[in-house]
């Protein structure tokens, strides 16, 4: 088994990282880091000691000072080689760069010395690194005005924001899931490579992005539909903006019920891809679920009796607590990365429809059991 520790753990990609090393509990055990090691010495040895693998994430993205910038990432690496050498850790060390290495700005500059630090500690000391050159990652709980300009807009478009565009440019985009799964890929091959160009999976211009995500808010965040998606970006990029949603306020969101003398007709889901449908009864007292997925879109909808339908990220202690009545119809999507529930808190039988964008592969289920 494999100890593995992630400086940055608590930051975008180190908690997507840290979470997906998670899924595997047989192979990796993760070794905790928290940010104030690098201000204490003999902690941080600890932290590097335990290791046989550290993914170096840490770094600072802005600050109204470049220099400062500059400063603190190339000292976060040094200092990582320090507390190496003091261990003599034989560990094979990960460190992300970006493809701004090659920009004149202090931000590429600090992310090429601090690998290079890393790529010389490996060659004087035996040890083995991957210098990760890494495109614009974007991704579910990035932080807006900081980790991308897709967080920025996200978040914007689900807070009644208007977002703009400063500069329409080509970017080259790679998901964080797929970033991540790289990472993983290269720990288990045990391989030095002191420059990896991790390639992008897409490259958009600013605009693209910002219509696609105009369109999910008007048919997914307004309208309650969910949008046609034609490849993986698009795919990718509708969880991410899912993920910006305030659920707390947001669900569950009600349907519109038309009623005449003969009854009641509720749409309950519009779909602009495929995916199944099904329906289940549940019995007073009894819950469902109580698993996560990592990619798939999933609807529940009470159509008769109670229910409470509860959320839980996976990385947190927060339980939100949604109660549905078939009296008065309506749904609660799941969030990637959120395990969830449904309990029939009712006197009578629940009744449910469930819709889920991929019908059910047990050899690819994206289905990991965790209690709420």
């Amino acid at each position: 088994m494999k100890k593995i520790g992630i400086t940055g753990q608590n930051g975008f990609v180190g908690r997507h990282l840290y979470n997906t090393l998670g899924l595997f509990p047989e192979e990796f055990e993760r070794i905790d880091f928290e940010k104030e090691l690098f201000e204490d010495q003999e902690k941080l040895d600890n932290f590097v000691s335990k290791c046989d693998v550290i993914v170096h994430l840490a770094a600072m993205n802005r600050h109204e000072s470049e220099q400062f910038i500059y400063e603190t990432n190339v000292a976060l690496a040094q200092n990582l080689v320090n507390s190496l050498k003091r261990t003599n850790s034989k560990a094979h060390v990960l460190i992300s760069s970006s493809t701004q290495e090659e920009r004149d700005n202090l931000y590429g500059k600090s992310k090429r010395e601090g690998r290079e630090l890393i790529v010389n500690w490996a060659k004087e000391n035996n040890g083995k690194v991957t210098g990760l050159i890494i495109p614009n990652v974007f991704g579910a709980f990035g932080k807006p005005f900081y980790n991308s300009f897709i967080a920025t807009f996200c978040h914007q478009l689900t807070h009644g924001e208007t977002p703009s565009i400063a500069n329409d440019g080509e970017v080259k985009l790679i998901y964080v899931q797929e970033l991540v799964d790289q990472i993983v890929k290269e720990i288990r091959s045990e391989k030095s490579t002191e420059e990896l160009f991790v390639e992008p999976t897409a490259s958009k211009k600013v605009s693209e992005v910002l219509a696609l995500l105009n369109e999910f808010k008007a048919k997914y965040f307004d309208g309650g539909e969910i949008p046609a998606i034609s490849d993986s970006f698009e795919h990718n990029l509708f969880n991410t903006y899912r993920s910006y949603i305030d659920y707390k306020t947001h669900y569950p969101v009600k349907f519109t019920q038309h009623t005449d003398p003969r009854g009641a007709f509720v749409e309950i889901i519009r779909l602009g891809i495929g995916g199944q449908c099904s329906f289940s009864t549940t019995v007073p007292g009894i819950t469902r679920g109580n698993h996560f997925h990592t990619r798939k879109i999933e609807r529940f909808a009470v159509i008769k009796g109670k229910a409470l339908i509860q959320l839980r990220k996976i990385d947190s202690d927060e339980v939100l607590d949604f109660y549905l009545d078939g009296v008065d119809p309506a749904y609660v999507d799941m969030p990637i990365w959120y395990t969830h529930n449904i309990k029939n808190i009712g006197e009578e039988e629940l009744y449910t429809i469930f819709w889920i964008n991929e019908a059910y592969n047990p050899e690819d289920a994206d289905t990991y059991f965790v209690e709420v």
